[in-house]
């Protein structure tokens, strides 16, 4: 038997053209029903009068929202169900915040229809989405003895030098394992790691750790 269940998606953002041509291409599929927001206070309310959507699509810049502060009241709001971060452009701080904020994921606004498509059925099946260039390609900032780390990888690894687990780590810097082992792809791909151990061994030939 078929699984005919209407899955329910909300676009929470104040980009009229982007919202109308997401919303347009989303309800070509059978299975999602679609409604629209243009900010946070409009967004919540939608949340509450509907009892929730399957996943919400929130802006991180819209009117509203505060940074993180608007991330917090849609996932309380959305009550266990997927709040996913929504932007064209989010560093890897803010994206790791959110997700510490009970989001599930991060989907850039340039993602193509169909890698956007793909991104939210990824969520629907309950796991949390990240894009492979949010992993690979460099950010700016803050480069420590040549590598390109943010504060916080060059953070995790110091504690991966320190021989610790990502159990521990996340114990000690206040994060949950998923997102240690976020920083640990991310750390283990700018040094050209191996894997987590590699990646201790060239950080202590760097003296980075």
């Amino acid at each position: 038997m078929t699984d005919t269940r209407t899955m329910s998606v909300l676009i929470a953002d104040d980009h009229q053209l982007i919202r109308e041509m997401i919303a347009h291409y989303l309800r070509e599929q059978p299975e999602l029903e679609v409604d629209m927001s243009e900010n946070l206070d409009s967004a919540l309310l939608a949340i509450a009068t509907r009892g929730g959507y399957d996943v919400v699509l929130l802006d991180y810049t819209m009117p509203g929202m505060a940074g993180l502060a608007g991330v917090t009241r849609a996932v309380e709001a959305n009550a266990g169900r997927a709040v996913v971060l929504f932007s064209g452009n989010a560093s890897r701080e803010t994206v790791a915040s959110a997700l510490e904020n009970g989001a599930r994921g991060f989907i850039p606004k340039t993602l193509p229809a169909k890698s956007l498509l793909n991104a939210i059925r990824f969520v629907l099946a309950g796991e949390i989405f990240l894009p492979m260039s949010y992993m690979t390609d460099p950010e700016p900032n803050t480069a420590q003895s040549g590598w390109s780390l943010s504060p916080q990888e060059t953070r995790v690894l110091k504690k991966l030098c320190e021989g610790k687990t990502n159990k521990e780590i996340a114990r000690d810097l206040n994060l949950s394992e998923v997102t240690i082992k976020m920083y640990m792809r991310s750390i283990c791909t700018r040094l050209g790691a191996k894997n987590r151990t590699h990646a201790a061994m060239i950080a202590n030939q760097h003296s980075i750790c």
